[in-house]
């Protein structure tokens, strides 16, 4: 939660959790559950999902992942993430996947490069606040084009 303008309560972190398995049971594919192999244990989420809030490159699909704090730095938002894009683009046939993350967020915008999202600019995130420091986003794109190209599809 370093990058997001505040943390959530217990309540809200469960109503995410609701939201993203309403998401699932409609459309089939949205954010899933991350999990340790050998133990089982939580360790966040990741996927593909609609942003419910108009963006400039609106509409859109987005890949995401939020991970507890204990599991990063150890490659599972990588994982999952590519395993997300394979989804998004192999089953899903979607066109393109974006992603974003606020300008200092050096870890996400790592992992989106290792994704082979291409850095498209900048934009203000109309939920976060004017005059927050987290309010000037990055924007990452990856076209189903250039995913099937890189991994020689």
């Amino acid at each position: 939660m370093e990058f997001l303008p505040s943390p959530r309560t217990r309540a809200e972190s469960d109503a995410t959790v609701d939201h993203c398995y309403s998401l699932i049971q409609e459309r089939g594919w949205g954010a899933w559950a991350v999990e340790l192999k050998v133990s089982g244990e939580f360790v966040g989420f990741v996927g593909l999902n609609i942003p419910s809030t108009e963006l400039p490159f609106s509409p859109c699909v987005e890949i995401l992942w939020r991970l507890a704090f204990q599991h990063w730095g150890h490659g599972y938002a990588s994982e999952a993430a590519q395993e997300s894009l394979r989804i998004g683009f192999e089953m899903i046939e979607l066109p393109e996947i974006v992603s974003f993350t606020a300008v200092g967020n050096r870890r996400s915008s790592a992992v989106m490069r290792r994704l082979g999202m291409q850095e498209s600019g900048t934009f203000e995130h109309p939920l976060v606040p004017p005059g927050n420091s987290l309010r000037l986003h990055c924007l990452y794109r990856l076209s189903r084009s250039r995913y099937a190209a890189d991994r020689g599809i």
